[in-house]
């Protein structure tokens, strides 16, 4: 095997024997083959487009097979197979219906003729021949292109599935990801071509973080600034772990009355400032972070647990009977709910001794999305010009299990009083429940969502810049940004795409862009790795 996708791959450089995340060599060839396979099915699904034909379900299915090969999502062989098996017939259904439509394809690619063996043990063969590195003789710079625009890809397919699960479509985004997989097959693609697809993908994932956000919005509100308790509440307990909102409704809906008190975890925190979710009077608070401490906060919960997302280290520690998975989680040995009735979960939760006691602990906030903030915008504007704020700092992303994390933490503890952190994603739980205080009644540590909710701090940004009649790239505002996986590099291709510039970006840079593609970014687009945080606070602030 060869993967190099997240930021903690082994050295640096790759994983080569087992994956740091807990991906075992044969999930990773079948994982290489599903790719494959809907490259070959994205010649013909954008060949569809081209012509007006286009098929709903296989729009569906494409973003839930590419979603499924993000990290820590999907660790079940027997899933693999199935979804391989489903790609290559509904390529060879979609190759009929263009045909009989007097559509001439002709597609020479083996990608697209391809058929799929019978057995597990099979397909781990086909899929070791199509892996990241497969092609030893294809110029690094144009692999580490085709990796990152894969990788960049691989995110916006999943916000787009979140969004999906609440109504939300956009047709541009599944040509846009039928046209960049097809692009992994044209070998007669340069640098200029590939930069451009790259860029194109940032902004494919800004429609997607957009009708996400419509989504999450229409169905549960604007989120509201709300104090979320970090404590217990004597009695039955559910964790509900991940991103999809619409399962933690449903888990909420099926809960009321039944003595059942439901706590988010990791990326779940923000749903707490929707008033569509926090109406719920059993919905309590929030239990633990997000990966530094999530064995041990898993072990000791004491009620039941539901994963919604990718959002769980090394999956073969937590084999345990009280875990559930649900969506496109999976992982050998843990039950997995597909029809939305979370019977199993209520009934595990209830046969579960839940919390003892009362625990008294922290509170945070959150809710501080688009709405809320410019709600007080013209206060903002006001100490800025006033100078009681002197900067803001985006420190946001993924958090990580690595080694090096510390210097968010150490980050924001350092940013001078007069400044304001704006934060989202799971990286912030290094730093969550930091008091940071307030400058005139505006809180100096804003919490803005979720990873998607990047949407609304481009928004946030937008605004400012137009109240100061100024480019953001001009604004008192520094990004600060930690990545881990796909949707991270989803996020960072739009930054770019919109021309934010001088991003600082760590812990380390990624394993997949080459010297040369960095120097392209660095020219650009002035991107940064970052340093200590003494050091880069200083350059930010003079």
């Amino acid at each position: 095997m060869f993967c190099y996708q997240c930021e903690q791959t082994s050295k640096g450089e790759g994983c080569s024997k087992i994956g740091v995340c807990g991906k075992s060599p044969e999930v990773a060839a079948l994982q290489d083959l599903l790719i494959y396979a809907v490259r070959g099915l994205s010649l013909y699904a954008l060949a569809g487009y081209k012509a007006g034909i286009t098929d709903k379900e296989i729009d569906k299915f494409t973003c839930e097979a590419v979603f499924s090969t993000l990290t820590n999502v999907d660790f079940d062989p027997a899933r693999f197979q199935k979804l391989i098996e489903k790609c290559a017939g509904f390529r060879d259904a979609l190759k009929e219906k263009l045909a009989k439509a007097g559509i001439k394809t002709g597609f020479t690619e083996d990608a697209a003729l391809f058929i799929p063996e019978k057995t597990i043990e099979g397909l781990i063969s086909q899929g070791e021949k199509v892996g990241v590195k497969s092609n030893p003789d294809i110029n690094p710079d144009i692999l580490s292109l085709q990796h990152i625009l894969t990788y960049g890809v691989k995110g916006v397919a999943a916000y787009t599935d979140h969004a999906m699960l609440l109504g939300k479509t956009d047709d541009r985004i599944y040509r846009f990801i039928y046209e960049a997989m097809a692009a992994g097959l044209n070998k007669n693609l340069g640098v200029e071509e590939l930069v451009g697809l790259v860029l194109k993908c940032g902004e494919a994932n800004l429609w997607a973080m957009e009708i996400l956000d419509a989504a999450n919005t229409g169905a549960y509100g604007h989120p509201v600034p709300t104090k979320v308790p970090l404590g217990a509440k004597k009695g039955k307990a559910i964790l509900v772990s991940g991103h999809d909102l619409k399962d933690l409704e449903e888990i909420l809906k099926q809960t009321e009355g039944k003595g059942i008190n439901v706590y988010t975890h990791g990326e779940m925190l923000p749903a707490h400032g929707y008033p569509g979710l926090k109406k719920y009077s059993h919905f309590y608070g929030h239990y633990g972070t997000a990966w530094q401490n999530q064995a041990k906060e898993f072990a000791e919960f004491p009620g039941a647990i539901l994963m919604t997302t990718n959002c769980i280290q090394k999956p073969k520690d937590f084999y345990k009977e009280n875990i559930f998975t649900t969506g496109l989680v999976g992982w050998p040995h843990v039950a997995h709910i597909q029809d939305k009735n979370f019977a199993l979960v209520i009934n595990k939760a209830l046969s579960l001794p839940g919390f003892e006691k009362d625990t008294d602990g922290k509170t945070v906030m959150v809710g501080f999305a688009r709405n809320a903030v410019m709600g007080v915008a013209g206060q903002v504007i006001e100490a800025v010009k006033g100078k009681a704020i002197r900067h803001f700092f985006l420190v946001a992303g993924c958090d990580g299990a690595k080694p090096g994390r510390n210097y968010y933490t150490e980050f924001v503890e350092k940013v001078p009083k007069d400044c304001v952190v704006l934060t989202l994603a799971c990286g912030k739980f290094r730093f969550f429940d930091k008091d940071l205080g307030d400058i005139g009644g505006i809180p100096r540590l804003l919490d803005i969502g979720q990873c998607n909710d990047a949407y609304s701090a481009i928004q946030i940004a937008v605004a400012l810049s137009k109240a100061f009649n100024c480019g953001v790239n001009d604004l008192p505002l520094s990004m600060i940004l930690s990545w881990y996986e796909q949707k991270a590099v989803a996020i960072l291709l739009t930054l770019l795409y919109l021309g934010i510039k001088d991003i600082r970006l760590g812990p380390t840079l990624p394993a997949f862009i080459t010297p040369n593609v960095l120097n392209v970014l660095v020219d650009k687009f002035n991107i940064m790795p970052i340093k200590t945080p003494d050091e880069d606070l200083k350059a930010i602030l003079g």
